[in-house]
This record gives structure tokens, C-alpha cells and sequence, in this order.
């Protein structure tokens, strides 16, 4: 028994043994096989590597070629760039050097020419003393001839001539007044309107100063958020809506509303606060309100001007027309409202045709109508005679009317008393003091004629326009202008500028000659 246990055992080693053997020899076969295939690609990746060598040195030597081909490209051109500055360089200095001696050329013949007119200007100062000794000489001796042969003295003469000098002064001077006495015979109605439009000068209405932009406010300023809107939609849809100009800004609690035409800036400002008002604030509520709004300005203006007609006694006339006087108080000229023009020329012209034997009431009406077209200029082409002409004759106004319409701006004849009374009224209402606001380019160029015709007179030293233009001063040299020769250049001056210049009212010139002695006490 225990024989076979001692053989099973030694059995069962010698086959482990065995085993132990084959697997181990199994294994190093396999090892030597795994050594070989990394023996292989170990060789197969270093050809590799050489051929990625040699392939990237070939690749540098071309980037440093292509790099070297650049270089000497951009040298070279470098090159070119600068012998080119270098030959610009050269040109510029050739060309000041020509400049400063051609300037210099200059400066030293300008110098020659200063140096001759200075001695022209000695000489002919000195031939002018020279003329002016020889000028006393000959009155002298035109004195001594006149006592020789008239047996007087030299005061004897001076007074005689004097005293002729007087009589024909006198003479002249009666002269112009008997001419002016017949013109005012002859032309006795245009003196007679001449003087009661001075006297009516005396009315003058308040001063309205239209300004361009209107200022709403607002409770919070959040609102200022919701009038933009998102993305801005609600101010376009405003804008474009309405036609104006809305700033919105720092200012805290308000916006303001800008535009040229005072009609459409009011339908804004009065659209805006009721929007603010009502608080939704959409595309579509802002159409709803504008067209409300658009309709309640419509009937408005229409009630003022049925209003007026009323209350100005002119008769019947048509709702068109009527309307178009109400919408006159959203214009104005030069800052003047236009309503208010038109009925303070109403008001006046009737008076001056009671005065002249004339219709009132005709004369009114053409003083109600004669801007009728300033109403539609804003939406018609063409100038406001011709578009208030043009609506007047579709209406069948009186002829009087149409009359004015031409007349008060020079472009017909005045064929009538109401006429008449229509531009003398317009001029009145526009030109007296405070009015109308002038535009500073026109006020500013009529300054400057005005001194430049002033300056332009021998002997002038200074002249300048003072008292907004209504004044000029005129500085002359003392030696060169006496006292009756001044008298002459004012006169001179002041005749020059009326035919010259236009001006409202009248230009005081006044010729100051000085003459200043001084002397030291020592």
C-alpha cells in the first residue's frame, strides 16, 4: 500500500518536472519570438526616424533658402526705398533752396518798392504842401486884385463875398422848399397817409418771440425709458409719426420736442402728454392719440379763425380760408407771430382807410388775408405771395385783396386806398422797434458796407458803424479835411449810403475832425 502511495508520488513529481520543463521551454519560444518582432519594428521605426530626418533637413534647407531669397528681396528693396528718400531728400532741399532765394528775391524787391512809394509818398507830400502854399498864394492875390480894382479892403471883400454867398444859399434853400411845397400840393394823399402812418406808429403790439422747441414734462424719469421703447421703437414710430425732432437728455423730469414748424411741434407736444397721461405707451396708442389730436388742432384752428372773422366785422368768407388764418398763429417771420402780424395789420389798415375816406371792412379783410400764404408754405412749394394769391382767387376774393397780396411786398402797383392802407400798415406792424428779430448775416453785412463806403473818402482815418448800425462815425485828418469840407463828406457819405445800402429806419453820419495841440511846461 504504501509502495503505491510512494510511486504515485514520485510519478506525480516526475510528471510535474516534466511539465515544469516543456512550459518553460514553451516560454522561452515564445520570448524569443516577442524579442524578434521587437527587434523588427524597433528597426523599422529607426528607418523611420532617418527618413523623417532626413526629410525635415531637407525641409530647413529649404526655409532657410526661401528665407535667404527674402531677405535679399526686402534688403534690396530697402535699398531702392532709400536711395529713393535720399534722392527726394536732395530734390526738397534743391527745391527751398530755390524757394528761400526766390523769396528772398522777392522780400528784397518788395523792399525796393516800399522804399520807393516812401519816397513817392515824401515827394508827393511835400508837392502837396508845396500846392497848398501856392493855393493861399492865389487866393492872396486874387484878394489883393479884388481891392485893387473894387477899391476895398481885404475884410471889405471877404464880407462882400460872404455876403454873396448867403444870398445865393438863401436862395438855393428857398428853392428846394417851394419844390417840396408843390410836391406836397401834388402829391397831397401820399402825404396824408405819410403823416397818419407816423401817427398810427404809436400802436404797437407785444412782442412775440417764437422760439424752435417746446419742453414736456414728466413725473419720473422712468417714462423717459418707456417714451424710447425697446429697441427704440416707440421714439422712431414718435419721429417718423409726427415729423419732429424728440431729445431726450439729462435734464431731469422733461424731454424736448424740436421743429421748424410751429403747427406740427404743437400737434407733438400736445400727442406727448397725453401719451404720458394715459401711460401705454405703443405704436399703436401713438397713432390712435396722434389722429385724435390732428383732429381736435384741425377744428381748432378752424373755431380761432371763425372767431376772428367775427370779430374783425369782414363779412362772409369761406371755412378754407378761415381755417388758414387760425393756423397763422403756429407761423412766424423773423420771430414775429404771423397771427399777430395779421391782425395788428388789420387793425391799422382799417384805421387808415377811415381816415382816407376808404372801406373799412374791405380793408381789414385784405389786412386779414394779405399772408395768407405763409399758412401753406410749410407744406407747398413756392413763395407765400403767390400761394396766398393763388388760394384767395380759387375762394373769388376781392380784387382789392388780391391786390394787397402782390402790393405789400413791391410786386404790383397800389391800386387803391385799402390798398394802400394794407402796406402802409404791413411796414408799420414789421418795422417798428422790436417786432421782428433780423438776421444776423444781413445786420452784420450792412455794418460792413456801411464803414467800408465811410472809409472809402479821402482824408477818412476811422469810421465806425455804432448804435446797431443806425450811426457811423466818421474820423478824418485834420490836416488834410477842414470844417466846411466836412460838412460836405457827411453829406457826401449819407447820400452814398442811401443809394448803396438798404436799412430800416435812418443812418446818423457824423465826420469828426480833431485837431490836438500839445505842448510841455518845463
Amino acid at each position: 500500500m504504501l509502495n503505491g502511495i510512494l510511486v504515485g508520488g514520485a510519478t506525480a513529481a516526475i510528471s510535474g518536472l516534466i511539465g515544469f520543463f516543456i512550459s518553460r521551454k514553451i516560454t522561452n519560444a515564445n520570448f524569443d519570438i516577442y524579442v524578434e518582432k521587437a527587434k523588427a519594428k524597433a528597426s523599422a521605426i529607426e528607418n523611420e526616424a532617418h527618413t523623417l530626418l532626413n526629410r525635415a533637413n531637407i525641409k530647413s534647407k529649404e526655409i532657410e533658402l526661401e528665407a535667404i531669397r527674402k531677405f535679399e528681396s526686402v534688403k534690396q528693396r530697402a535699398k531702392e526705398d532709400l536711395h529713393q528718400r535720399e534722392d527726394d531728400v536732395i530734390r526738397k532741399e534743391q527745391n527751398f533752396k530755390r524757394y528761400k532765394q526766390s523769396e528772398e528775391k522777392r522780400l528784397h524787391d518788395d523792399g525796393m518798392v516800399l522804399k520807393a512809394k516812401k519816397v513817392d509818398l515824401q515827394r508827393n507830400e511835400k508837392s502837396l504842401n508845396s500846392l497848398k502854399i501856392k493855393y493861399e498864394k492865389k487866393v492872396d492875390e486874387a484878394l489883393h486884385a479884388v481891392e485893387h480894382s473894387a477899391g476895398m479892403t481885404v475884410d471889405e471883400a471877404k464880407a462882400l463875398l460872404l455876403e454873396k454867398i448867403e444870398e445865393k444859399s438863401r436862395a438855393d434853400i428857398a428853392h428846394i422848399v417851394r419844390r417840396y411845397e408843390n410836391e406836397a400840393k401834388n402829391e397831397a394823399e401820399k402825404k396824408a397817409n405819410f403823416i397818419l402812418a407816423q401817427a398810427t406808429s404809436r400802436y404797437a403790439g407785444e412782442f412775440a418771440s417764437e422760439r424752435l422747441t417746446n419742453i414736456v414734462h414728466l413725473s419720473d424719469d422712468e417714462l423717459k425709458g418707456r417714451i424710447i421703447g425697446k429697441e427704440g421703437r416707440n421714439i422712431k414710430t414718435l419721429e417718423t409719426l409726427l415729423g419732429v425732432d424728440i431729445i431726450i437728455d439729462d435734464t431731469p423730469n422733461a424731454i424736448l420736442v424740436s421743429s421748424f414748424n410751429l403747427y406740427r411741434r404743437a400737434i407733438a407736444t400736445k400727442t406727448l402728454e397725453l401719451l404720458i397721461e394715459d401711460g401705454r405707451i405703443q405704436p399703436a396708442r401713438i397713432e390712435e392719440i396722434y389722429a385724435k389730436v390732428c383732429d381736435e388742432f384741425e377744428a381748432g384752428v378752424l373755431s380761432e379763425g371763425e372767431e376772428l372773422v367775427a370779430d374783425m366785422d369782414v363779412g362772409v368768407m369761406h371755412p378754407e380760408l378761415m381755417k388758414l388764418i387760425g393756423k397763422l398763429r403756429y407761423r412766424a417771420s423773423y420771430g414775429q407771430n404771423a397771427l399777430a402780424h395779421t391782425l395788428e395789420v388789420a387793425h391799422l389798415a382799417g384805421l387808415m382807410a377811415a381816415e382816407m375816406g376808404g372801406d373799412i371792412r374791405l380793408a381789414k379783410r385784405a389786412g386779414l388775408l394779405h399772408d395768407i400764404g405763409k399758412a401753406l408754405t410749410h407744406e407747398q412749394a413756392g413763395n407765400h405771395i403767390d400761394l396766398g394769391a393763388e388760394i384767395c382767387n380759387r375762394y373769388d376774393e376781392n380784387s382789392v385783396v388780391i391786390n394787397a397780396i402782390y402790393a405789400h411786398h413791391g410786386h404790383e402797383d397800389i391800386n387803391t386806398i385799402e390798398c394802400g392802407a394794407v402796406c402802409a400798415a404791413d411796414a408799420l406792424s414789421a418795422a417798428r422797434p422790436g417786432a421782428r428779430r433780423e438776421v444776423l448775416e444781413s445786420f452784420l453785412k450792412r455794418v460792413t458796407e456801411i464803414e467800408e463806403i465811410a472809409s472809402e473818402h479821402t482824408g477818412v482815418k476811422q469810421a465806425y458803424a455804432i448804435n446797431a448800425g443806425r450811426e457811423v462815425r466818421v474820423l478824418v485828418n485834420a490836416s488834410l479835411i477842414n470844417d466846411d469840407e466836412s460838412v460836405l463828406m457827411a453829406r457826401e457819405i449819407a447820400k452814398e449810403i442811401e443809394e448803396k445800402v438798404q436799412y430800416p429806419g435812418e443812418i446818423k453820419v457824423n465826420v469828426i475832425r480833431e485837431i490836438r495841440a500839445v505842448e510841455f511846461a518845463k
